[in-house]
Protein backbone atom coordinates (compact mmCIF):
# COMPACT_ATOMS: atom_id res chain seq x y z
CA UNK A 1 0.00 0.00 0.00
CA UNK A 2 1.37 3.28 -1.25
CA UNK A 3 2.22 5.83 2.41
CA UNK A 4 0.09 8.26 0.83
CA UNK A 5 -2.63 5.97 1.33
CA UNK A 6 -1.28 4.11 4.22
CA UNK A 7 -1.51 7.76 6.03
CA UNK A 8 -5.55 8.79 4.94
CA UNK A 9 -6.27 5.28 6.57
CA UNK A 10 -4.42 5.73 9.91
CA UNK A 11 -6.98 9.24 10.47
CA UNK A 12 -9.60 7.25 8.68
CA UNK A 13 -9.90 4.77 11.29
CA UNK A 14 -9.80 6.67 14.38
CA UNK A 15 -12.15 8.79 12.51
CA UNK A 16 -14.83 6.29 11.80
CA UNK A 17 -14.82 4.14 14.99
CA UNK A 18 -15.72 7.34 16.98
CA UNK A 19 -18.61 8.24 14.69
CA UNK A 20 -19.87 4.41 14.99
CA UNK A 21 -19.54 4.94 18.71
CA UNK A 22 -21.33 8.44 18.08
CA UNK A 23 -24.53 6.85 16.18
CA UNK A 24 -24.57 3.62 18.93
CA UNK A 25 -24.74 5.98 21.70
CA UNK A 26 -27.71 7.73 20.03
CA UNK A 27 -26.53 9.90 17.21
CA UNK A 28 -25.03 12.62 19.59
CA UNK A 29 -22.16 13.26 21.30
CA UNK A 30 -23.49 15.23 23.75
CA UNK A 31 -25.03 13.78 27.05
CA UNK A 32 -26.77 16.06 30.15
CA UNK A 33 -25.50 19.79 30.38
CA UNK A 34 -24.05 20.04 27.20
CA UNK A 35 -21.05 17.55 28.35
CA UNK A 36 -19.70 14.40 25.81
CA UNK A 37 -21.12 11.93 26.49
CA UNK A 38 -18.91 10.22 29.51
CA UNK A 39 -18.83 6.61 27.45
CA UNK A 40 -16.76 8.28 24.45
CA UNK A 41 -14.19 10.30 26.37
CA UNK A 42 -10.37 8.73 27.11
CA UNK A 43 -8.07 10.14 29.27
CA UNK A 44 -5.61 11.47 26.79
CA UNK A 45 -8.76 13.42 24.51
CA UNK A 46 -7.19 16.46 24.57
CA UNK A 47 -3.15 15.64 24.67
CA UNK A 48 -3.11 16.76 20.89
CA UNK A 49 -3.43 20.54 22.04
CA UNK A 50 -0.43 21.31 22.93
CA UNK A 51 0.94 19.47 20.26
CA UNK A 52 -0.57 21.26 18.39
CA UNK A 53 0.42 24.73 19.60
CA UNK A 54 3.66 24.10 19.35
CA UNK A 55 3.19 22.94 15.52
CA UNK A 56 1.60 26.35 14.83
CA UNK A 57 4.66 27.93 16.64
CA UNK A 58 6.73 25.76 14.14
CA UNK A 59 8.42 23.99 17.27
CA UNK A 60 8.71 20.53 17.88
CA UNK A 61 6.68 18.49 19.92
CA UNK A 62 7.85 16.73 22.65
CA UNK A 63 7.69 12.91 22.83
CA UNK A 64 7.54 12.92 26.81
CA UNK A 65 4.77 11.68 28.41
CA UNK A 66 2.52 14.21 29.84
CA UNK A 67 2.03 14.62 33.79
CA UNK A 68 -1.33 14.52 35.38
CA UNK A 69 -0.95 18.56 35.52
CA UNK A 70 0.21 19.01 31.79
CA UNK A 71 -3.19 16.38 30.65
CA UNK A 72 -5.30 18.22 33.34
CA UNK A 73 -3.95 21.83 31.63
CA UNK A 74 -4.70 20.33 28.38
CA UNK A 75 -8.33 18.68 28.91
CA UNK A 76 -9.18 22.95 30.81
CA UNK A 77 -7.82 24.46 28.22
CA UNK A 78 -10.29 23.10 25.44
CA UNK A 79 -13.20 24.75 26.60
CA UNK A 80 -11.73 27.55 26.82
CA UNK A 81 -10.14 27.55 23.13
CA UNK A 82 -12.97 26.34 21.30
CA UNK A 83 -15.79 28.29 20.11
CA UNK A 84 -19.08 28.36 22.60
CA UNK A 85 -21.38 27.91 20.15
CA UNK A 86 -19.54 24.44 18.79
CA UNK A 87 -20.52 22.95 22.04
CA UNK A 88 -23.89 21.54 20.93
CA UNK A 89 -22.45 19.93 17.76
CA UNK A 90 -23.56 16.22 17.46
CA UNK A 91 -20.84 15.20 16.55
CA UNK A 92 -18.34 17.38 19.31
CA UNK A 93 -16.39 14.11 20.15
CA UNK A 94 -14.70 14.66 17.12
CA UNK A 95 -13.38 17.88 17.54
CA UNK A 96 -12.65 16.69 21.25
CA UNK A 97 -10.19 14.38 19.86
CA UNK A 98 -8.66 16.75 17.29
CA UNK A 99 -9.26 14.84 14.87
CA UNK A 100 -11.52 16.85 12.32
CA UNK A 101 -8.92 20.16 13.01
CA UNK A 102 -7.93 21.00 9.16
CA UNK A 103 -12.17 21.79 8.71
CA UNK A 104 -11.52 24.04 11.98
CA UNK A 105 -10.12 27.69 10.82
CA UNK A 106 -12.21 29.23 13.55
CA UNK A 107 -9.87 27.30 16.37
CA UNK A 108 -6.73 29.28 14.29
CA UNK A 109 -8.33 32.26 12.73
CA UNK A 110 -10.23 34.66 14.70
CA UNK A 111 -13.00 36.78 13.49
CA UNK A 112 -15.34 38.45 15.83
CA UNK A 113 -18.55 38.79 14.11
CA UNK A 114 -19.12 34.50 14.13
CA UNK A 115 -20.45 34.84 17.55
CA UNK A 116 -22.94 36.95 16.57
CA UNK A 117 -24.31 35.34 13.45
CA UNK A 118 -24.44 31.76 15.00
CA UNK A 119 -26.62 34.08 18.33
CA UNK A 120 -28.67 35.18 15.20
CA UNK A 121 -29.15 32.11 13.23
CA UNK A 122 -30.95 30.41 16.60
CA UNK A 123 -34.43 29.76 16.17
CA UNK A 124 -35.70 31.76 19.20
CA UNK A 125 -38.84 33.07 19.53
CA UNK A 126 -37.84 35.90 21.77
CA UNK A 127 -34.60 38.22 21.87
CA UNK A 128 -34.40 37.34 25.45
CA UNK A 129 -33.21 33.82 24.61
CA UNK A 130 -30.45 35.56 22.26
CA UNK A 131 -29.72 37.37 25.65
CA UNK A 132 -29.37 34.49 27.90
CA UNK A 133 -27.76 32.50 25.66
CA UNK A 134 -24.88 35.27 25.27
CA UNK A 135 -25.14 35.88 29.19
CA UNK A 136 -24.52 31.73 30.05
CA UNK A 137 -21.82 31.40 27.48
CA UNK A 138 -19.98 34.79 29.70
CA UNK A 139 -20.57 32.71 33.04
CA UNK A 140 -19.10 29.47 31.79
CA UNK A 141 -15.89 31.20 30.50
CA UNK A 142 -15.64 33.03 33.71
CA UNK A 143 -15.92 29.61 35.82
CA UNK A 144 -13.85 27.83 34.36
CA UNK A 145 -10.58 30.50 33.73
CA UNK A 146 -9.98 29.64 37.68
CA UNK A 147 -9.31 25.94 37.41
CA UNK A 148 -7.25 26.26 34.23
CA UNK A 149 -5.06 29.40 35.89
CA UNK A 150 -4.78 27.48 38.72
CA UNK A 151 -3.39 24.15 37.03
CA UNK A 152 -1.07 26.70 34.90
CA UNK A 153 0.36 28.18 38.02
CA UNK A 154 1.35 24.85 39.02
CA UNK A 155 2.51 23.50 35.32
CA UNK A 156 4.45 26.82 35.08
CA UNK A 157 6.20 26.57 38.76
CA UNK A 158 7.23 22.69 37.86
CA UNK A 159 8.46 23.57 34.71
CA UNK A 160 10.83 26.61 36.22
CA UNK A 161 12.20 24.14 38.31
CA UNK A 162 12.82 21.78 35.78
CA UNK A 163 14.66 23.97 33.89
CA UNK A 164 17.04 24.58 36.80
CA UNK A 165 17.74 20.79 37.38
CA UNK A 166 18.34 20.21 33.81
CA UNK A 167 21.19 22.97 34.69
CA UNK A 168 22.57 20.79 37.17
CA UNK A 169 22.23 17.16 35.42
CA UNK A 170 25.49 17.30 33.33
CA UNK A 171 24.64 13.80 31.62
CA UNK A 172 21.30 14.81 29.99
CA UNK A 173 21.55 13.11 26.56
CA UNK A 174 20.44 15.55 23.56
CA UNK A 175 16.82 13.34 23.55
CA UNK A 176 16.50 13.81 27.02
CA UNK A 177 17.45 17.82 27.05
CA UNK A 178 15.36 18.11 23.37
CA UNK A 179 11.97 16.38 25.00
CA UNK A 180 12.17 18.36 28.60
CA UNK A 181 12.83 21.42 26.33
CA UNK A 182 10.18 21.24 24.12
CA UNK A 183 7.33 20.12 26.35
CA UNK A 184 8.24 23.28 28.71
CA UNK A 185 7.61 25.08 25.30
CA UNK A 186 3.99 23.04 24.86
CA UNK A 187 2.95 24.36 27.99
CA UNK A 188 3.75 27.44 27.86
CA UNK A 189 2.04 27.80 24.44
CA UNK A 190 -1.14 26.07 25.81
CA UNK A 191 -1.60 28.62 28.78
CA UNK A 192 -0.85 31.31 26.23
CA UNK A 193 -3.17 29.74 23.71
CA UNK A 194 -6.23 30.10 26.31
CA UNK A 195 -4.87 33.89 27.09
CA UNK A 196 -5.45 34.94 23.07
CA UNK A 197 -8.47 33.08 22.84
CA UNK A 198 -10.07 34.61 25.93
CA UNK A 199 -8.88 37.87 24.98
CA UNK A 200 -10.87 37.01 21.09
CA UNK A 201 -14.31 35.99 22.48
CA UNK A 202 -14.45 38.95 24.76
CA UNK A 203 -14.63 40.84 21.53
CA UNK A 204 -16.94 38.39 20.07
CA UNK A 205 -18.95 39.08 23.22
CA UNK A 206 -19.00 42.49 22.57
CA UNK A 207 -19.59 43.13 19.38
CA UNK A 208 -22.48 40.33 19.74
CA UNK A 209 -23.87 42.50 22.90
CA UNK A 210 -23.76 45.73 20.87
CA UNK A 211 -25.14 44.72 17.70
CA UNK A 212 -27.63 42.83 19.46
CA UNK A 213 -28.71 45.77 21.69
CA UNK A 214 -29.02 47.57 18.57
CA UNK A 215 -31.15 44.89 16.31
CA UNK A 216 -33.12 43.65 19.39
CA UNK A 217 -32.98 46.38 22.67
CA UNK A 218 -33.89 44.18 25.88
CA UNK A 219 -32.76 45.21 29.29
CA UNK A 220 -30.76 42.12 29.78
CA UNK A 221 -28.53 44.03 27.68
CA UNK A 222 -27.03 45.61 31.22
CA UNK A 223 -26.85 42.95 32.92
CA UNK A 224 -25.04 40.86 30.09
CA UNK A 225 -22.75 44.16 29.85
CA UNK A 226 -22.08 43.60 33.58
CA UNK A 227 -21.18 39.92 33.41
CA UNK A 228 -18.45 40.40 30.32
CA UNK A 229 -16.97 43.25 32.18
CA UNK A 230 -16.45 40.85 35.50
CA UNK A 231 -15.36 38.21 32.66
CA UNK A 232 -12.80 40.63 31.65
CA UNK A 233 -11.33 42.20 34.80
CA UNK A 234 -10.57 38.58 35.75
CA UNK A 235 -9.25 37.41 33.13
CA UNK A 236 -6.97 40.83 33.42
CA UNK A 237 -5.95 39.51 36.71
CA UNK A 238 -4.61 36.30 35.30
CA UNK A 239 -2.80 37.39 32.22
CA UNK A 240 0.66 38.12 33.86
CA UNK A 241 1.24 34.10 33.67
CA UNK A 242 1.90 34.26 30.40
CA UNK A 243 2.85 37.83 29.17
CA UNK A 244 2.26 38.72 25.57
CA UNK A 245 0.31 35.61 24.96
CA UNK A 246 1.51 35.19 20.86
CA UNK A 247 1.03 31.40 20.88
CA UNK A 248 0.94 31.03 17.35
CA UNK A 249 4.48 33.02 17.17
CA UNK A 250 7.55 32.33 19.92
CA UNK A 251 7.29 30.28 22.88
CA UNK A 252 6.14 31.85 25.87
CA UNK A 253 8.37 33.01 29.07
CA UNK A 254 6.48 31.95 32.33
CA UNK A 255 6.57 34.73 34.92
CA UNK A 256 6.52 34.06 38.32
CA UNK A 257 3.52 32.76 40.16
CA UNK A 258 4.30 36.25 42.62
CA UNK A 259 3.57 37.96 39.60
CA UNK A 260 0.07 36.69 39.08
CA UNK A 261 -2.64 39.16 40.64
CA UNK A 262 -4.71 38.06 43.11
CA UNK A 263 -8.52 38.39 42.84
Amino acid sequence: MPPRVRNRCKIARPLLGLIGLVALAGCTSIGDFGRIDSELVTDGIHDWVGRDAARQAGLPASKNRLTEDERALRDLAFPLIEPPYERQRWDAVIYEYGIDRLMRRDVWVFDRTAYYRHLLARWDRSPSARYNQLSDDIRNDTVRIEPFFTVARRVADIDRRRLASMKAVVDLSPAERANATARIAENGLVIAWVQHSLSERCASYRFALEHLAIAEPERQAGDVDLNLTQLQQRIANYNLLAPAPRFAAVPVALAAPSAVTRQ
